[in-house]
């Protein structure tokens, strides 16, 4: 079975290899081209301190490693290392040809020799006001201990020489400054980093020595973040995740990338303090690293410069100025973001926080926006006395500090906050607001595949159903029930919850598929998903596959499937989309002999979220909406812009065919506002 399952770390590379893509495609406006360099760094920064750190920490069992996985965690370390070197070039050369590209617009990033004359005495004072008030170097022979690098922060390391001695010092590069300065020009753009703007000054930095020459290079050390939580029953959970959020900081290096012109004396030294062996990412880059600040390069050129703005589509169940709450006809309502406006959702919030008919509000909280309106409109509810309950996980990786802070904000303005569920994350996004209602409680719930983020919900494309159907809100009461009743399980006749029932479910529909399609019927599967990489599910796809079910993956990320093998899986097409927006979304759709079954999840199909977390995955039985997302599979799946074939290879191949060109997401856009003109 091995040569039939790809580790999912090298599909992640291939993922991450189509962001690469985009920001190499000249159809893509070049600043969102810089931007798809920044997310693709930012993707692998992440890459290293998660995939890889746990690679690290497995390599060290042995035999069971490659038991527990499937494969060899150190050969997969050594393949990651030279994909990673690979893809580094290609990024390099494709940067390079984005500034000649700028400059033909006569838009210049600039380094400290080539600044001209009358910019030095902006850049100067610049430097002495903002920026040298906040270096504090280290030198090294004075260091008691090297020092404790902060993991994703920049640093130059620092070379110094005169005719005696040689020295060196390490300084870091403040991250509380903007990474980019535009200096002040009539008629060309000049842009310079910060970086350039301290080694143009660097000799200031260090004033109490004499020397001839001081050098800067660029390092950036990478930490395994894996927290280690400590089950304390005499602890507070709060404080146990504040604890381990600060023994993150010192966890081990696991990538080491460098300035490949740094004096090779200097890069010994310094590998040797870090202490990194054969199986760690010591790479080589270019004079720039922390290219994930890229995402925010200013907005500069012409409008072509950067991505139209595309405003979003008005929902015809959501009219400004009326009640939601209030509509004499009440049927299933599905947002699509960032087609429709978040705005939608908050407002039905701020109107529930003041309905003097809502009693309480529920609501399950993941990752939540820098300055969340939907945390202002839970407070509010408490102030005109509503009840309000939220589930909030605090294992969100890398937002963990967040949510700790949103928590006791939250517990400060009234709020009933629980902290997810011991051993399991909380990655359900469900809401539930109860209204009295002529003498009766009547439930209302929201049900989603995306987090409750009006940051996020602008780039990442999601599905939230709204519904006052009870074979949905009973559901809802469950998992809620679940959360406040120290962990009760109870029976589910609609949803499929991880992680007691998921495997088993999705099996049991596959099954039929594969039952169907041997006795001659019609047999399908439709699955838009981030992830698929759960062993036992995979064979039971391949099982499909050997029996003729139609499947059609679109998978954004991580695939551990290996498509078009014959006789296995040559009844299985794969493909990936990368564009605007970041596909998020996630449905399946069973044929099941023509009485076909359509679900949204918060799931993906890896192990942890069927096993280790609480995942909802929640039926759609309005007919419309069904009707809905088969249209925007089958859109998507027409997609030959911005498709990419997922072969046995994952070679990241474009889709196309002699068909006009078809971009999904731009089409999808056009059938949602279709749909509004035709109300």
């Amino acid at each position: 079975m091995e040569k039939l399952y790809r580790a999912k770390e090298l599909s992640w590379l291939a993922f991450n290899e189509r962001v690469l893509q985009e920001s190499e495609s000249e159809d893509v406006p070049i600043i969102e081209r810089i931007k798809f360099l920044g997310i693709y760094s930012n993707n692998l920064d992440e890459f290293f301190r998660v995939r890889v750190a746990t690679l690290k920490r497995l390599s060290n069992m042995g035999k069971k490693a490659k038991q527990f996985l499937g494969y060899d965690p150190k050969e997969v370390l050594l393949e990651i290392n030279s994909i990673v070197v690979d893809q580094r070039k290609r990024f390099e050369i494709n940067y390079k040809k984005i500034l000649l590209q700028l400059a033909e617009q006569n838009i210049h990033i600039i380094n400290e020799d080539e600044l001209l004359e009358e910019h030095e005495a902006f850049i100067s004072d610049y430097f002495y006001h903002n920026v040298r008030p906040r270096l504090n170097p280290i030198m090294l022979d004075q260091a008691i201990n090297f020092p404790d690098l902060k993991e994703n922060e920049i640093y130059f390391a620092i070379q110094l020489l005169s005719e005696k001695r040689e020295q060196y010092a390490i300084l870091e590069i403040p991250g509380s400054l903007p990474r980019f300065l535009q200096i002040p020009s009539k008629e060309k753009t000049y842009i310079i980093l910060l970086d350039d703007i301290i080694r143009f000054r660097l000799k200031d930095v260090f004033p109490v020595f004499d020397y001839d020459k001081a050098k800067a290079f660029t390092i950036k050390l990478t930490k395994d973040a894996e927290l280690d939580i400590v089950d304390d029953i005499s602890e507070s959970y709060v404080e146990n995740m504040t604890r381990s959020l600060k023994r993150r900081k010192k966890n081990n290096p696991v990538r080491f990338v460098y300035d490949r012109n740094i004096p090779e004396k200097l890069l010994y030294y310094i590998t040797e303090k870090l202490k990194f062996n054969k199986l760690d990412a010591v790479i080589a880059g270019g004079r720039y690293h922390n290219f994930k600040d890229f995402i925010s390069f200013p907005k500069v050129g012409g409008e072509g410069n950067i991505n139209p703005q595309i405003l979003p589509i008005p929902h015809p169940e959501f009219i400004p100025g009326k009640s939601f709450f209030a509509k004499p006809v009440r049927k299933d309502i599905l947002l699509y973001f960032p087609y429709h406006s978040f705005n939608n959702f908050i407002d039905l919030l701020r109107e529930a926080a003041i309905d003097p008919k809502v009693q309480t509000i529920k609501i399950t909280l993941y990752r939540l926006a820098k300055n969340s309106t939907v945390i202002n409109a839970l407070i509010n509810a408490v102030k005109n006395g509503k009840t309000v309950i939220a589930i909030v996980e605090l294992q969100a990786r890398f937002d963990e500090e967040a949510n700790i802070y949103w928590s006791q904000k939250l517990s400060d303005g009234g709020v009933k906050v629980i902290y997810g569920v011991p051993n399991l994350k909380v990655h359900s996004k469900l809401l539930l607001i109860t209204r009295q209602e002529n003498k009766s409680l009547v439930n209302f719930a929201g049900v989603g595949t995306g987090n409750f983020n009006e940051d996020t919900a602008k780039i990442y494309t999601d599905h939230l159903l709204l519904t006052f159907d009870r074979k949905i809100t009973n559901e809802v009461v469950k998992v809620f029930n679940f959360f406040e009743r120290n962990f009760k399980r109870e029976n589910f006749n609609h949803f499929i919850l991880s992680p007691f029932y998921t495997r088993n479910r999705f099996i049991n529909l596959i099954q039929t598929e594969i039952e169907n399609a041997k006795a001659g019927k019609q047999a399908f599967i439709y699955l838009k998903i981030n992830n698929l990489v759960d062993r036992e599910i995979i064979e039971w796809l391949y099982e499909a596959s050997k029996a003729k079910v139609d499947i059609k993956l679109n998978v954004r990320g991580m695939f551990s499937l290996i498509p078009g093998i014959k006789g296995f899986s040559d009844h299985i097409e794969a493909k990936a989309i990368i564009d605007r927006y970041l596909e998020h979304t996630r449905f399946i759709i069973f044929c099941n002999n023509g009485d076909e079954k359509y679900f949204i999840s918060s799931a993906d199909w890896m192990t942890r979220n069927i096993e280790r977390r609480v995942e909802v995955t929640c039926p759609i039985y309005d007919k419309n909406i069904q009707k809905q997302l088969k249209d925007i599979f089958m859109i998507q799946w027409k997609d030959n812009v911005k498709a990419r074939i997922l072969d046995c290879e994952l070679r990241n191949n474009f889709y196309s065919n002699n068909n006009p060109p078809f971009r999904s997401q731009i089409e999808l856009y056009k059938y949602l506002a279709d749909q509004l003109n035709k109300k």
